[in-house]
């Protein structure tokens, strides 16, 4: 149940509870008495707090319902019941007990003070007002309620863990699949490039651009999957590659020959870690691409923090030009799902002055 239900049911109940010991008091006495009256109503309109705040509204329904013996008024505490309830579910138990106990103590004593009883009386109209009976059924519904509810807490729990533990289980799973197909594939590739290049310079040849091209893919392959790997065994225990590593990919860029720019502006804040991954895998996307298929000399990478969203632009001086169609293929789409999930979003297209860019803008303000 919503919130704004959950309160507009509360005050309807306590309105239905203060009507009902108004309509009692003015049944049963003949004399009229304001702060008797004013009593009966507080006590019950107080139980439109029962839930925010059970042990104020259990003092404040025990004081009312006193008030109102101490007048005159022969009426039941239901309020007080009420308020029994709501504090045992709640968890108060023997806050709950003391105050039970002194109010059938006080009750007799309000009774006598009204000046309409005598002892013997002021026993029997305390005990018509709030019987043993129950108090003892108010506490045992709450209590009934509170072990149901932690039951069903624990079982949503219960539900959870194992649906965590099976997710373990298939990341493993996958983690097993990729190292068995993968890894050693992979590891040929990048031997083989590795020992052509290694034998072309010692024959003194010059080494062709798609050989090396073939041995960075192999490291950057390898490096990728052992990262996928330990990232599926470990269950996010190793922290994952983010903003910060961004200066490393365009390092990296670099060592292949690619002059790569890196600009941050605007305050760093505290970014979402899944804003974080995104930038980093659109850049790493983006300077793949450029490297791979541009035939670009420069590529610039531009990071605007701003308070509520973060930008984050590569722009490269390839062959691109407004008259060619880009195919999106898997990188571009993966990159549109992941802005597209976080709320963002994407635009990737040649840019007027020839070569291409991609930009990106990444809500940061309505994520946890």
């Amino acid at each position: 149940m919503s919130t704004g239900r959950s309160r507009a049911l509360d005050w309807a109940i306590a309105g239905c509870v203060a009507a009902a010991l108004l309509v009692t008091g003015l049944s049963g006495q003949g004399s009229a008495n304001p702060a008797g009256y004013a009593a009966l109503v507080a006590g019950g309109l107080a139980l439109a707090a029962r839930r925010r705040a059970p042990v104020p509204v259990l003092v404040v329904t025990g004081l009312c319902a006193v008030g109102y013996q101490a007048a005159g008024f022969d009426v039941p505490a239901v309020a007080f019941l009420f308020a029994v309830y709501a504090a045992v579910r709640a968890g108060h138990r023997v806050v709950t007990v003391v105050a039970s106990v002194t109010m059938l103590a006080a009750l007799p004593l309000a009774a006598v003070a009204s000046g309409s009883y005598d002892m013997g009386e002021a026993f029997a109209q305390a005990r018509g007002a709030l019987e043993l009976a129950w108090l003892v059924a108010a506490g045992a519904a709450g209590e009934a309620l509170r072990q149901a509810e932690r039951r069903a807490e624990e079982a949503e729990r219960t539900r959870e863990e194992t649906a965590r533990r099976r997710a373990d289980e298939e990341r493993l799973r996958i983690a097993r699949e990729l190292h068995d197909s993968l890894t050693h594939q992979i590891s040929i590739v990048k031997l083989q490039a590795e020992v052509a290049v290694h034998v072309a310079r010692r024959r003194g040849e010059q080494v062709p651009e798609a050989l090396l091209a073939i041995q960075e893919a192999g490291r950057e392959a390898a490096r990728e999957l052992r990262a996928t790997l330990q990232a599926l065994r470990d269950d996010d225990t190793t922290p994952p590659r983010g903003l910060d590593d961004v200066p490393e990919l365009v390092e990296r860029a670099r060592a292949i020959g690619l002059d790569a720019t890196l600009t941050i502006e605007g305050r760093r804040q505290d970014v979402p870690a899944a804003v974080s991954r995104t930038v980093y895998r659109i850049v790493q996307e983006s300077l793949t691409n450029v490297a791979r298929h541009a035939a670009a000399a420069t590529a610039s990478v531009r990071i605007d923090c701003r308070p509520d969203t973060l930008e984050v632009r590569v722009d490269d001086d390839g062959r691109a030009n407004q008259d060619t169609v880009p195919v999106p293929g898997v990188g571009l789409l993966g990159m549109r799902e992941r802005v597209t999930a976080l709320g963002g979003r994407l635009r990737a297209e040649p840019r007027g002055e020839g070569g291409f860019t991609v930009r990106a803008e990444l809500p940061v303000d309505r994520l946890p």
